[in-house]
């Protein structure tokens, strides 16, 4: 199960945008522009989908949320002052309703770990 699952991560990340480690230089430094509630819900995400026990579709929705709030075009530029995350917002929202059986206490408290450290 547990090949399965880096497998299927595997598979995504390489036919897909997105990348740990665009993933890790997006969210800091957007983390003051973006607000706590996007960084709050892509970690629990980034956590989540990093767990042995999320299955593979699961992790293809967080991936598939991630890539597009790394990605540098989408629908709402995200330097447009007030609205610029509010497309990125959405799908990481979309995506921590349908994964929320995966989000567990684990998953909030290494979130809350690195918020802490950002944020203060």
């Amino acid at each position: 199960m547990a090949r399965q699952a880096a497998s299927a991560q595997e598979e995504f990340s390489s036919n897909s945008y997105y990348s740990g480690t665009d993933f890790w230089i997006k969210l800091k430094h957007s983390a003051k522009a973006a607000g706590y509630e996007l960084v709050e819900k892509s970690l629990w995400l980034y956590y989540a989908a990093r767990n042995q026990k999320t299955p593979p579709w699961a992790k293809a929705v967080v991936y598939s949320a991630l890539a597009y709030f790394i990605l540098p075009t989408d629908a709402i530029p995200d330097f447009i002052p007030i609205s610029g995350y509010t497309d990125d917002m959405a799908a990481i929202a979309t995506a921590v309703t349908t994964i929320a059986n995966y989000i567990d206490e684990g998953v909030k408290a290494k979130a809350n770990q690195k918020l802490r450290h950002w944020f203060g």
